[in-house]
Parts: structure tokens; C-alpha cells; sequence
């Protein structure tokens, strides 16, 4: 008896988390029948555990399929507030709730309801990056992978708001030559990007190709050989036959660029400070710890009213449907 109480002791640290938490995650994932979604830009052992690893887009879709009981969303509030939208009846966790998003932070829905009343003739496109207040205002969601696709299939006749990323919005407007009426928003990590130190990266490694995604500002845009979401940047990484990137987004992408091109080198571009400001403070949050932790306890868990989320039910749905 004392040596199986010693070995149970062995197997934990202090605090009662156990040692292996790879094993003992995968244990809750049965007990549970939990399946884990994951944004490319979490830590890379988050990733490695994951069930499916994507981006806003390709997690949309997977979480509106998943048979699994519970979704854990290793990710920010909006991605997990999506998952719940399209699954009211299953329990949705998201491993630290102060996982948010400045991008969707930076559209109050108070402030948005006053702007969309005064423009009461626009169709409302709304990016995936924003709270399920805005979702429900909207008239269709949008992602980085297919904000083009969705714009292009509304008559030029009707206008449009963009909210809330005014990079993306003013990405698409280039290439779709609409004129839209966009929200003043941005994300806190796509907007620290240096296009000087770009610059100067792509002096010192000339064989490099700069890549960027949508949400940068258009004076980093404009350095970049291939524009796209995250997903968009890891499939371009694996077919191109440059050998040498330098990469304007998020570095929580290259773990995966890593692994499915591991002969290629991924040059993050850097902030304008000398600061970890390209890696999003949000997405940090959740560790390997708190998705454990989340899974044990059953918390915490993503909520809201039956009458938010069927008005955001519907953007959603649409998009789903025109990005088929």
C-alpha cells in the first residue's frame, strides 16, 4: 500500500497536476469525449496536442461538425464564443477566459449599433475577429481566407460596412475594387510589425521571400511576395521552392511551418521595439496547465443568451455556405 501511495505521489507536481500532462489530457479527452480545437498561433505543445489545428476559418468548420461532447478551445474568446454559437447544446471551455482579442475589443457594441444605424443601407460583413454582440449585427462573418470570396459574391450595387479590422477591410477594397465603408479597427500584434527592420531583413537574406497576412499594415503589405490568412501562409511555405521566409504574423505559425517543411527557414519579422510584441499577449495565456485544468473542472465554460446567439447563428451560416 505505502508503495502504490508513493508511486500515485511520484506522478504529480506540486499542486496536484500530474507530471505527464500529455497522458493525462488524453485521458480526459476519453472520459469526456472532448476533442480539442486549436488556433495555429497557441503554444507549440498546445498544438501538439491537439485534436485540429486551423485557422478561424477551418476551426469554424470544425467545430459546426464535431460529434464530440465537449470542445476545448485552445484560442481567444471570439474563436470559443463561435464554437458555442454553432453548438449550443455541448459544453464549450475555454482554458483562461481572459483570452481575449484586441482586435474585437476594439469594437464596442454600443459604438458599432450607432454606426450601423447610421448607415441603415449597408449589408454588414463582419469579420470572425470580433465579440458575439457584433456577430449578431451582422449580416454575414467573414475570415482572413475568404473575406475576398464573400465581398465579391455581394451586387456592386449594394454597400457595405467592413468591421472591425480596417487593415483587412482596406485589403479587400484593393482587391476587389469596392469601396467600403470600414470600422477603425485593428489588431495590437499585426500593426507592431517594423517595415523598417522588414526592409532590413530582406537586405541581409536576399534569397528570402517576405510573407504577410492581411491584418498587417499596407506598409508591410507592400514588402510581401504573398499575402493570405494563416492558413494560406503554411500551404504557400510547403509548395513554394523558396528555402528562406520572413514572416508578417503571428510567430506561433512557425512551429507549424517547422514541422511540414523542416529543411526551410522562418525568419519572424520583427516588432518595431525590441519587445515580444509580435506574439499576442491573448492567445499566450492558455498553457498546457489551464487546458488541463479546464478539463478537469469542467470550467472555464463559454455562455450566453439564447437571443445573441441566434442572431450570430445566422452571419455565421452564411458565410459557411458562400465559402463553399
Amino acid at each position: 500500500m505505502f508503495t502504490t501511495a508513493l508511486a500515485q505521489r511520484e506522478k504529480t507536481q506540486p499542486g496536484g497536476l500530474p507530471l505527464d500532462l500529455f497522458a493525462a489530457i488524453e485521458s480526459l479527452k476519453k472520459e469526456l469525449n472532448a476533442v480539442i480545437l486549436a488556433h495555429y498561433y497557441q503554444e507549440p505543445e498546445i498544438q501538439d496536442i491537439a485534436d485540429f489545428i486551423g485557422d478561424s476559418l477551418q476551426l469554424a468548420k470544425a467545430a459546426a461538425k464535431t460529434n464530440a461532447d465537449v470542445i476545448v478551445f485552445a484560442g481567444v474568446h471570439f474563436m470559443a464564443e463561435t464554437a458555442k454559437i454553432l453548438n449550443p447544446d455541448k459544453l464549450v471551455l475555454l482554458p483562461d477566459l481572459d483570452a481575449g482579442c484586441s482586435l474585437a475589443d476594439s469594437c464596442p457594441p454600443e459604438a458599432f449599433a450607432a454606426f450601423k444605424a447610421a448607415h441603415p443601407d449597408h449589408l454588414v460583413v463582419s469579420y470572425i475577429n470580433c465579440s458575439a454582440d457584433i456577430k449578431a449585427m451582422s449580416d454575414i462573418i467573414c475570415t482572413s481566407s475568404n473575406a475576398v470570396k464573400i465581398v465579391q459574391q455581394i451586387p456592386q450595387s449594394q454597400p457595405i460596412i467592413f468591421a472591425p479590422d480596417r487593415n483587412l477591410g482596406r485589403y479587400v477594397m484593393e482587391q476587389t475594387g469596392r469601396d467600403l465603408l470600414l470600422w477603425q479597427g485593428s489588431c495590437i500584434v499585426h500593426e507592431t510589425f517594423s517595415e523598417k527592420k522588414i526592409v532590413q531583413l530582406k537586405i541581409a537574406h536576399p534569397e528570402a521571400e517576405a510573407i504577410a497576412h492581411p491584418e498587417c499594415e499596407s506598409s508591410v503589405l507592400r514588402h510581401a511576395s504573398f499575402i493570405g490568412s494563416t492558413a494560406a501562409l503554411l500551404k504557400y511555405c510547403q509548395n513554394s521552392p523558396t528555402q528562406e521566409f520572413i514572416v508578417a504574423t503571428e510567430p506561433g505559425i512557425i512551429h507549424q511551418m517547422q514541422k511540414l517543411a523542416p529543411k526551410k527557414r522562418f525568419i519572424p519579422a520583427p516588432p518595431l521595439n525590441n519587445c515580444n510584441c509580435n506574439e499576442c499577449p491573448f492567445m499566450r495565456l492558455n498553457t498546457l496547465e489551464k487546458l488541463y485544468l479546464a478539463m478537469k473542472n469542467r470550467t472555464p465554460e463559454i455562455t450566453m443568451s439564447e437571443e445573441i446567439r441566434i442572431a450570430a447563428l445566422r452571419p455565421i451560416q452564411r458565410m459557411l455556405e458562400m465559402s463553399l
